[in-house]
């Protein structure tokens, strides 16, 4: 089990990639760690012509269902592993 700690710091240590990540990769940040933080979804999907926060959304939403805690501890390995490259 990954503490609060070692999730807050991965998340620190995700701002010092040397290179951009794709959009796919960054999506997957986001969702991991809003899974960790916040739990399922919690708002309304966005509408219209937000295409960059409905992807963020939508990424979000395939994490529905995965606890806080695994969402955490794969948050902090995936980050561990766009380091160590």
């Amino acid at each position: 089990m990954v503490t609060q700690q070692e999730f807050e710091a991965a998340a620190e240590r995700s701002k010092t990639l040397t290179e951009r990540p794709s959009n796919d990769v960054l999506l997957k940040l986001y969702a991991l760690y809003k899974q960790g933080s916040e739990g399922d979804v919690n708002t309304p999907r966005p509408g219209g012509f937000d295409f960059k926060n409905i992807a963020k959304w939508d990424a979000w939403k395939q994490q529905e269902g995965k606890s806080q805690d695994d969402a955490r501890a794969e948050y902090v390995q995936f980050v561990n592993e766009l380091l160590a490259k």
